[in-house]
């Protein structure tokens, strides 16, 4: 079967880890600081900004805390969003006000979002729909208009940029993640980015318990070193020198991965121009780059999901992201969202990652241009 999605690991992510176990420690440390420093520079900002955890959606439920959401607030997103940011609103008793989007490049737009706000809205969550940047400028004054924090969840995102600027540094707060199923693997782990690095300080404490004073080896100022203080009721969520050394090492690569991603994007547009039956991926703007996380296509005459099914068949596995959160019953969601509705129906994510091959490509494409001549 020919993936989604799939992670290009060596023998320098071994190599790593090897040195890692060879040091006799295996939690966070040096390595995690490398990360740190390293990911700072490919992001262009200054690693007071950011630090790491164990996984994006740590990011997501701390976006919460940190921008001080509670019961009888209102935090608005795109309905195309992860679960997990779905439930980190909710699980503070606050309203999860979801928003339409657009239907060809499934983002949020700032019309979009003005919609819904009213006085209880205190934060705006989005995503980067498969790496493609959400148009920001208009989403930033909208956010200063209304004194919104603006919350970029980048976990598709981490080679994508806007005007210069990397996605997850634009708003207030963003978040990449390093999962199993992304392109920067490290099995689990995320980097967060915050603009206020005082919050940036108060996150990273309260994601290691609110410790006030560092223990252990670490503490070299106490004279009681196992002494502690806590400034708030925080919890456990930090990645260890075991992933930051795969991640370490991911880094170095990310580059040629986004290169082959970027080809593969290529052949499929010049292959599938022939099946005129389905729309291919908008262009992004000039002034935009690209992380190439999903291609997706869309099919606006109802036969998306036996596309899939034909594919599947044929060996070639394919999928829609993320399923509407407005679909999802739990959530109780007000409102009608047309464009989400039409991308919901009608979208496919096809095979994209830097493992494939061209004969690969080539076979999914001809296996869509096929289903076409047998089923059109």
């Amino acid at each position: 079967m020919i993936n989604v999605f799939q992670p290009s690991l060596g023998k320098e992510e071994l190599n790593r880890i090897e040195a890692v176990f060879r040091s006799n420690w295996l939690g966070k440390g040096a390595v995690n600081n490398e990360f740190i420093s390293d990911f700072a520079k490919h992001i262009k900002t200054e690693k007071e900004h950011i630090f790491t955890t164990n996984c994006c959606s740590e990011g997501l439920f701390a976006s919460m805390e940190m921008f001080g959401i509670n019961s009888g607030d209102e935090v608005i997103m795109p309905t195309i969003s992860f679960v997990g940011a779905g439930n980190a609103v909710c699980s503070r008793g606050a309203k999860l006000v979801l928003c339409d989007v657009d239907k060809r490049t499934l983002n949020v737009r700032a019309c979009d979002i003005e919609k819904k706000i009213t006085k209880k809205t205190k934060a705006v969550m989005l995503i980067h729909y498969g790496g493609i940047p959400c148009e920001m400028d208009e989403i930033l004054d909208l956010g200063r208009s209304y004194n919104i924090p603006i919350i970029e969840d980048s976990a598709c995102s981490v080679f994508s940029t806007y005007k210069g600027k990397a996605c997850g540094t634009l708003g207030d707060m963003g978040m990449w993640s390093f999962d199993a199923m992304k392109i920067l693997v490290c099995g689990d782990g995320s980097m967060l980015y915050f603009k206020d690095p005082e919050l940036k300080i108060k996150a990273e404490k309260w994601l290691y318990f609110g410790l006030e004073s560092k223990s252990g080896y670490s503490n070299s100022v106490d004279k009681k070193w196992w002494e502690y203080d806590v400034s708030s009721f925080g919890h456990r969520a930090i990645m260890n020198d075991i992933t930051a050394a795969m991640a370490v090492e991911q880094l170095k690569k990310l580059p040629d991965f986004i290169a082959r991603r970027s080809e593969i994007s290529r052949i499929y547009n010049e292959r599938l121009k022939e099946a005129e039956w389905i729309d291919l991926p908008l262009s992004i703007p000039e002034y935009c780059t690209h992380t190439y996380y999903f291609y997706h296509i869309q099919l606006p005459n109802g036969k998306r999901d036996d596309l899939a099914a034909y594919l599947r068949a044929n060996g070639i596995y394919t999928t829609f992201r993320y399923f509407p959160l407005n679909r999802v019953k739990h959530y109780d969601a007000d409102g009608s969202f047309p464009n989400s509705d039409y991308a919901s129906d009608n979208t496919l994510c096809i095979p994209v990652h830097q493992s494939l091959t061209d004969d690969e490509v080539n076979y999914i494409c001809d296996k869509i241009i096929q289903y076409g001549k047998e089923k059109m």
